[in-house]
């Protein structure tokens, strides 16, 4: 459950951010000539990176760069959460809920802060136009989406006790 949530959300995360591109059936690799100096360098926002590889295989088209990292790190996040979620869904006396339903609702919270990376993306692709004040907040969603997320994971994982579960 927890690796296929962290590959579906990092796959959207770099289609969403246009990284992961549908392929024009063409084969190769190009690399940037200093990958490791451009790795960190920022191209007009915040949190988005510089590409320093460029993967065409066939289908599809990649292009690596420092998003793919933090990509990985919300995609996990987020898929740890629905994992623990999950847990307290069909196992409520492990983490001290007292029913499923609870249990369902304690993945709201992951679910919600895991879509606030996304959120301005799918915004801009929607074409809604939007305000410079209200671009510049959504800086900081990917901030708060990992606050949210190690936040939910923690409150979460504490009332977890294996020892309370039903054999």
């Amino acid at each position: 459950m927890i690796g296929l949530t962290t590959a579906v959300y990092l796959f959207v995360y770099l289609y969403a951010i246009d990284q992961l591109q549908v392929g024009d059936g063409r084969f190769g690799v190009v690399i940037a000539s200093d990958p490791a100096a451009m790795l960190f360098r920022r191209t007009f926002g915040t949190f988005t990176y510089e590409p320093v590889a460029l993967f065409r295989l066939g289908v599809v088209t990649y292009l690596f760069s420092f998003n793919t990292v933090l990509g990985l790190a919300l995609a996990a996040l987020a898929g740890v959460n629905l994992g623990v979620s999950y847990l307290a869904w069909r196992q409520p006396a492990a983490c001290g809920l007292g029913s499923r339903s609870a249990g369902a609702l304690a993945g709201i919270p992951a679910l919600l802060s895991g879509s606030a990376c996304c959120a301005p993306v799918i915004v801009i692709l929607l074409g809604v136009q939007l305000t410079g004040g209200l671009l510049l907040a959504f800086e900081l969603l990917i901030p708060i989406a990992v606050i949210l997320l190690l936040a939910t994971l923690l409150l979460i994982s504490r009332q977890i006790d294996p020892e309370r579960a039903p054999v």
